[in-house]
This record gives structure tokens, C-alpha cells and sequence, in this order.
């Protein structure tokens, strides 16, 4: 699968369409991000059933503000629409397996579980 490029107007329908969504936030005048876009773009090859997907940060400025991107490249894991990971800089591709193999690996009713107890902690209940 290739990568897509995400923007405002496909960016909920992108993550919450199910399973496992990377995001990576770049630009074009950053040298990781360019280092970076070869393993990002092998690896979508490779793991045709993740959703791939490039936010220009330059011409999404408004995404990028709401994620609160400060540094670029950053990457982002979604599973099943809930964000699970979210770190700056380029990863090399051992460490690009790696966080794919731990996202897939995640027992999201635990995740769930887990979230629900932060809520309701934050909320005082």
C-alpha cells in the first residue's frame, strides 16, 4: 500500500476507519524527514494491511498545531481510532518494525480499561 496524504478534511476518517494508522508529520525543507520518508515509505509496502498516511506539516499547519507538533518528523500510532504512541524524530527501520510489531501486539480492551481509569480520575469519580 502506498502512503496518503492526510489533510483536515480526511484526517477522522482516516484514523477511525479501523485497525492500525501511522502518521507521520513532516516537511519539506527538514533533512530527518527527507532521511526519514524512505522507511516510512518501505515499510507501507511491506504491511499492506496499516494505513500509512503523511501530514505535510506546512500545509497543515492546522493539524499539526492541533496534535501539538513542535518538532519534526514526528510519528503517531493509531489503533482502532485511539492514539497509542506519538514521538519525535526519524526512527530507523528496526525501530519502525519494532513500534509496529508492539502496536499490533497491544490488547486494546486493556487500553480501553486503562483510559476509562484515567477519565474518571481526571473527572474526580
Amino acid at each position: 500500500m502506498q502512503t496518503i496524504e492526510v489533510t483536515n478534511e480526511n484526517l477522522e476518517t482516516t484514523i477511525n476507519a479501523g485497525g492500525i494508522v501511522l502518521l507521520d508529520f513532516w516537511a519539506a525543507w527538514c533533512g530527518p524527514c527527507r532521511a526519514f520518508a524512505p522507511v516510512f515509505e518501505r515499510a507501507a509496502e511491506s504491511h499492506t494491511d496499516i494505513v500509512f498516511g503523511k501530514i505535510d506539516t506546512e500545509a497543515q499547519q492546522e493539524l499539526a498545531a492541533g496534535f501539538g507538533i513542535t518538532s519534526i518528523p514526528t510519528l503517531m500510532a493509531f489503533r482502532d481510532g485511539i492514539g497509542v504512541f506519538s514521538q519525535p524524530g526519524a526512527l530507523p527501520e528496526t525501530g519502525l518494525e519494532q513500534l509496529i510489531d508492539a502496536v499490533r501486539q497491544l490488547d486494546m480492551n486493556e487500553v480501553r480499561k486503562q483510559m476509562e481509569s484515567q477519565s474518571a480520575e481526571s473527572s474526580g469519580v
